[in-house]
C-alpha cells in the first residue's frame, strides 16, 4: 500500500479534483437542500474531502476514473441529505456544535438482542422506562436486518440490508423506535456486516444468475490453486462448524471465500462499486434514525496472500473514506469498530497512524474485558496493569465501549510477551483461564462452558453469563448466603472498572439483575451446536420486577 504521509502530488491531484467538482456541486447542493443546508454540504464536503480523496486513490485509483467515482459517491451522498428527515437533521446540528456528545460522562449502554430483551421493536418500545431508570444512553440492539433463513449465524448472515428482521418489525417501526429513543435522550446502535452477505443476498443471487457485475461483488476462484495458497497462512475462525475459509459453489463455477460460514459470502472490498453500495446502505440506515453504526468484522475486509487477511492497511482506508462521506450528509453519524484484534492493533481503528486520520469514534476495549476476567480468577491485576500500560492511547476526538460480556465468546487475548513481564507463561495462563471458568480447576466458583475447544492445542473460548462466571449460580445452587454475598460483590467490582476507566460503559443485558445462563439453550435445534447461546436467555421480567425489593437478588 503506497504511504499517505510523503504524497504531495496526492494531495495536488486531491485538491484539483475538488476545484473542479466543487462548482457544479455548490449549484445542485442548494438547488437540492436550499441555500443555508446546501452551503453546509459543501462546507462539510471541502473538510472531508482529502479523507475521501487520498484513501479512494489508493484503493481504487489504479482501476477506475478517480474524478468520476468521487463525483458519483458524492452524488450518493447528496441524494441522502436530500432525504434525511428534519428531526435528524436538527439533531445533525446540535450534534456538530457538541462533536463530543458521545464522550459525555452521561453516556451509559446497554446491549441485546432485541427479540431476547422485548420480543419485537414494538416491545422494545414498550420497555423503554425500564432502560431510562437504568440511565441508559446508548441502546445496542443486536442484529436487525433481515437474515437468511435457517442458520445465520446469530443474525450475522444478513441477506436484505434494506429490511428490517421481519419476526421483529419492519423499517417503520425502527424509525419509531430510533424517534422516541431520541426523545429520551438515548443514541441506537445497530450492526452493519461488512464483510459478507449471506447467499440469499439480492447480490449474490444476481451473481449466482450470471450477472458479471455482481459476480464480481463477490471472491471467486475457478479451481483451489488460489484458495490454498491463502490458506497456508489464514486461521480458522470456526474450526468445529465451520472449517477451512472456502466453499466449492457449483452454480458459482469456483470456489467463494467464506470466512466465517459457507453460507456468508466474503465481500470483494477491492472493487469500488461494493464501496459504492456499502456507503448508500450506510446512509440508508442513517436516515432511518440509527446514530451508531457497529462495523461488524472490519478487520476482516482486505485479502492479501501471505498473510492472516486481517488489519490490512486497506482495511482502515476503507473506513476512513465511508466516514469521511458519510459525515457529509449525517455529521451526526457515528462509526464503532468490532474489531477483536491484538492490543497493538486495536487503538488504530480509532484513528491512531502514523498520522492521525479520521476513522471509527468508538472501539470495544477488549483488552480491559479480558484482563478484568483474568485478574479475577488469577487474584492478581499485575498482568492487567502491565498490559493497560502498554496500550497507545486513543486519540482524543473518540472513545472506548468498555464491557464485561457481549453476545460472543471471551477469547482469551493475553500476549506471551504481557504474560512473560509478570513471571507467567502465556499458553498456561490462557489454559488455566479455560479451566478455571468452565470450572475444571479447584475451587473454581465460575459455571462457563468451554466454547470451540481444540483438545490438540488446548485452545479454546469461554461462553457464559456475568452471574455465571462470577459464582452467583453455583452459588444459588448450593444455598450458600456467603458465597452468594462474594459472588454478588465480583460482579459489582468488576462493573466498577467499566463504569470508570473511561469511554461508554456498556451492560450486557441481564447482568443488572445478575441474569444466568440460559438452563435450556440447546432446546432450540438451530442453536443445539452453538454453545454462546448460553448467554443469550431471553430477558426475566419476573425477576427484573423484583428489582425494587431489598430483599431480593435482583
Amino acid at each position: 500500500m503506497a504511504d499517505l504521509r510523503s504524497q504531495p502530488l496526492r494531495r495536488e491531484r486531491a485538491a484539483a479534483l475538488l476545484a473542479a467538482l466543487l462548482p457544479g456541486l455548490r449549484e445542485r447542493a442548494r438547488a437540492r437542500l436550499g441555500e443555508l443546508e446546501g452551503e453546509a454540504f459543501v462546507a462539510r464536503f471541502e473538510q472531508a474531502h482529502l479523507d475521501v480523496v487520498e484513501p479512494l486513490e489508493v484503493l481504487f485509483g489504479s482501476r477506475t476514473d478517480l474524478a468520476a467515482l468521487v463525483a458519483d459517491l458524492v452524488g450518493v451522498v447528496l441524494d441522502a441529505a436530500a432525504a434525511r428527515p428534519l428531526p435528524l437533521r436538527l439533531l445533525d446540528r446540535r450534534r456538530e456544535v457538541d462533536p463530543g456528545w458521545f464522550q459525555r460522562s452521561r453516556m451509559v449502554g446497554y446491549a441485546c438482542y432485541a427479540d431476547r430483551f422485548a420480543g419485537t421493536l414494538a416491545g422494545v418500545r414498550e420497555r423503554l422506562d425500564y432502560l431510562s431508570e437504568l440511565g441508559v444512553t446508548y441502546l445496542h440492539l443486536m442484529p436487525l436486518l433481515a437474515p437468511r433463513e435457517g442458520p445465520n449465524d446469530g443474525g450475522y448472515a444478513v441477506a436484505d440490508y434494506g429490511a428490517v428482521d421481519p419476526r421483529l418489525g419492519t423499517t417503520a417501526d425502527l424509525e419509531e423506535l430510533a424517534a422516541e429513543l431520541h426523545g429520551r435522550g438515548i443514541a441506537l446502535c445497530v450492526d452493519l456486516v461488512l464483510n459478507h452477505t449471506a447467499r440469499e443476498h439480492a447480490w449474490a443471487r444476481r451473481a449466482v444468475a450470471g450477472d458479471p457485475a455482481y459476480r464480481d461483488f463477490y471472491l471467486v476462484f475457478p479451481d483451489r490453486t488460489e484458495p490454498d495458497a491463502y490458506e497456508r497462512t489464514l486461521p480458522e475462525v470456526f474450526p468445529d462448524i465451520a472449517p477451512g475459509s472456502f466453499t466449492h459453489v457449483p452454480e458459482m463455477g469456483g470456489w467463494v471465500w467464506t470466512t466465517f460460514n459457507d453460507y456468508q459470502w466474503d465481500l470483494d472490498h477491492a472493487n469500488p462499486a461494493v464501496f459504492r453500495a456499502m456507503l448508500a446502505t450506510m446512509l440508508a440506515l442513517a436516515n432511518h434514525g440509527v446514530d451508531v453504526l457497529r462495523l461488524d468484522a472490519v478487520p476482516f475486509l482486505w485479502k492479501r496472500l501471505g498473510t492472516d487477511c486481517q488489519n490490512q492497511p486497506e482495511a482502515h482506508l476503507l473506513v476512513q473514506a465511508w466516514r469521511g462521506l458519510t459525515r457529509v450528509a449525517a455529521p451526526g453519524l457515528l462509526f464503532k469498530a468490532e474489531a477483536i484484534v491484538a492490543p497493538e492493533m486495536l487503538v488504530q481503528y480509532l484513528g491512531a497512524h502514523d498520522r492521525f486520520r479520521p476513522e471509527c469514534d468508538l472501539a470495544y476495549n477488549n483488552q480491559l474485558m479480558v484482563l478484568l476476567w483474568s485478574s479475577l480468577a488469577a487474584r492478581d491485576a499485575r498482568l492487567a496493569s502491565r498490559s493497560l500500560a502498554r496500550l497507545r492511547p486513543e486519540p482524543p476526538t473518540t472513545g472506548w465501549v468498555t464491557y464485561l460480556r457481549c453476545h460472543d465468546d471471551i477469547g482469551w487475548a493475553v500476549s506471551d510477551v504481557d504474560a512473560g513481564s509478570v513471571g507467567w507463561n502465556g499458553f498456561t495462563h490462557r489454559r488455566f483461564l479455560n479451566d478455571f471458568y468452565s470450572g475444571r480447576h479447584p475451587g473454581s466458583f465460575a459455571r462457563g462452558a468451554l466454547f470451540q475447544e481444540n483438545e490438540q492445542t488446548g485452545d479454546a473460548r469461554i461462553s457464559g453469563m456475568t452471574a455465571a462466571l462470577c459464582g452467583i449460580e453455583a452459588a444459588l445452587d448450593a444455598d450458600d448466603a456467603g458465597g452468594l454475598e462474594a459472588a454478588l460483590r465480583r460482579l459489582e467490582t468488576l462493573y466498577s472498572v467499566v463504569f470508570s476507566f473511561g469511554g461508554i460503559p456498556l451492560l450486557w443485558m441481564g447482568d443488572e439483575i445478575a441474569l444466568g445462563n440460559d438452563p435450556a439453550w440447546a432446546a432450540d435445534p438451530a442453536h443445539a451446536g452453538d454453545n454462546r447461546w448460553l448467554h443469550r436467555p431471553r430477558m426475566d421480567w419476573a425477576a427484573a420486577a423484583r428489582r425494587r425489593d431489598p430483599t431480593a437478588l435482583e
